[in-house]
């Protein structure tokens, strides 16, 4: 049943006379109380912070002079207290309240600030799980929601950030804060509880080996506020997880305006493709628009590689994202400057690459410090009308070993090593997907189609375009290999890409009509071998 609220206004002006101060994080909190001293606010604080402060020369009381009770059990218990608590969710201009007070020696505090244990960083660090339960506030976050809920006479600071903002706060009005700013700290101090809550029930979840639990959290903190979203008409932000996967997230900005919505979309999807591909064993670059790859390809350093992967669609690579697993050396960089590009991102770069980049100002370049792991999990989330669908992410890598010949002709050596690059690519192009390549780089892409045998038109038609363009004799589909993220349903699909000049072809299997796909390639002496994997991508 609905607790009736006594319909009492708030006051908009609150002095600041006494203050509860509990922090594990340190920083700033001696400047910040002896900024509140200065302004003759009484200061009561627990264990450590209150011996920290008392070293620095502070007035300060600890808390268990103020409940007449010392901290037990490891600390456990210090502050769950009606004194504490009384003082927190007093409502001062409720006669009852103000009698209850009276009656139990309850002073009112006019300011909170708590942190929490640091549970984040411990479960983070890979501690036990006794470490973990160890670090579980309690306390803290019954005195965070207590203040947030009685905004209209405490507030309540949960970020070191704010310490500045409450000095400036009550220097502008003469030591008192706004209803307005204890509404601010309200809704920042509920959202720092509900995302610590939902960081230890995931978990927990993870530590009982529950994949998909009966209810999930997920937070992020906003990191900025983008101009707007896909269009300009939608508001955006760029919000981070307690995930440390590098990627354009986490990556350094070295130059260039702010990422938009698609700018960052498209980044990520970039630098995921590239980080499939070992830098201990060969360069690889990504061309990436709209989130689909216009050009990838591996080679002995990242100039060949590029030059490979911009042969592909160059016409369609203008105005992309180019992403690499390596660092970017000077070389390479002169030719990605020929090229205009929104973003490149690395895990690093020379320092002759830095300043051949900071001639193009507008370009954003990305420092991440190291590539993703292709085979790390973690779950994918999208949003749907009212509700989230929620799968791990798609993490399978091909082994030679996992593929099946189905055809009378095996492939040769130099076509299976393309079947496998091309089956990568096809992972990360929307579907329905058809990746052709030689020699480690893609020579055509179909993406985003509604039937397979469109998506493999598109790639081949491109592909002669890219020829024309070039001064070539022929496309450079054909002695390519093909690969199909889903299967062919009909041959179909499969006759179009032998036509187009394909060699040998990967595709998972699976469908009702294998053998009439199977029997089309041995009539036409192609290779094909299956997968048994399918790499769909919405």
């Amino acid at each position: 049943m609905a607790v009736k609220s006594k319909k009492i206004a708030p006051p908009d002006r609150v002095m600041l006379q006494r203050a509860l101060i509990s922090v594990s994080d340190k920083r700033g909190i001696v400047g910040f109380a002896a900024g509140l001293a200065a302004r003759g606010v009484e200061l009561v604080s627990t264990g450590g912070t209150a011996a920290m402060l008392a070293g620095a020369g502070l007035r300060v009381t600890d808390v268990s002079a103020v409940t007449g009770f010392p901290e037990i059990m490891d600390g456990r218990v210090k502050t769950l207290h009606p004194l504490v608590h009384g003082g927190l969710l007093a409502i001062r201009d409720d006669p009852d309240h103000q009698k209850a007070m009276a009656s139990h020696s309850i002073r009112a505090f006019d300011l909170a600030v708590i942190d929490l244990y640091p549970f984040e960083q411990t479960a983070e660090s890979g501690a036990g799980f006794a470490e973990g339960v160890e670090n579980i506030d309690i306390g803290g976050p019954a005195m965070i929601r207590a203040a947030a809920k009685n905004h209209a006479y405490v507030t309540v600071i949960t970020d070191p950030d704010d310490y500045d903002l409450l000095l400036a706060a009550l220097a502008d009005n003469a030591g008192s804060t706004s209803l307005a700013l204890r509404k601010q700290m309200a809704a920042k101090a509920f959202a720092r509880t509900a995302a610590y809550d939902c960081a230890i029930g995931n978990w927990f979840a993870k530590a009982a080996g529950t994949a998909l639990p009966d209810r999930v959290s997920i937070t992020g903190r906003l990191l900025e506020t983008l101009r707007y979203g896909e269009n300009p008409h939608q508001s955006a932000g760029l919000y981070r997880t307690s995930e440390k996967r590098p990627g354009v997230v986490c990556a350094r900005q070295l130059q260039g305006r702010q990422l938009s919505w698609n700018n960052i979309n498209d980044t990520d999807a970039a630098f995921e493709l590239a980080s499939e591909f070992d830098p201990a064993k060969f360069a690889a670059i990504a061309i990436i628009k709209h989130a689909n790859p216009c050009g990838v390809a591996t080679g002995k350093h990242l100039l060949e590689a590029f030059n490979n992967a911009l042969a592909c669609d160059p016409v369609s690579a203008f105005g992309g994202i180019i992403a690499m697993n390596r660092e970017l050396d000077g070389e390479t960089a002169k030719a990605m400057a020929k090229l205009f590009s929104e973003v490149i991102i690395a895990p690093g770069y020379s320092a002759e690459a830095v300043e051949i980049l900071l001639a193009k100002k507008n370009l954003r370049v990305l420092a991440t410090g190291a590539m993703a792991d292709p085979a790390a999990g973690g779950m994918i989330v999208r949003s749907i009308a009212g509700g989230l669908l929620m799968q791990g992410r798609d993490i399978n890598v091909l082994d030679r070993q996992d593929l099946k010949v189905v055809t009378r002709r095996a492939p040769t050596r130099r076509e299976m090593a393309d079947l496998l690059f091309a089956f990568t690519v096809a992972k990360h192009v929307k579907s329905n997907a058809i990746v052709y390549a030689g020699n480690g780089a893609t020579v055509a892409i179909g993406a985003g189609q509604m039937s397979r045998v469109d998506a493999s038109r598109i790639a081949v038609r491109k592909a002669a375009d890219a020829a024309a363009a070039a001064g070539l004799a022929q496309s450079a589909i054909i002695g390519s290999v093909v690969a199909s993220d889903a299967f062919f349903p009909f041959a179909d699909g499969l006759e179009s890409a032998m036509a187009a000049g394909a060699t040998a072809v990967i595709q998972p299997g699976g469908s009702m009509r294998d053998d009439e796909v199977i029997a089309a390639a041995d009539a036409a002496g192609i290779a094909m071998v299956f997968t048994g994997m399918r790499h769909f991508r919405h």
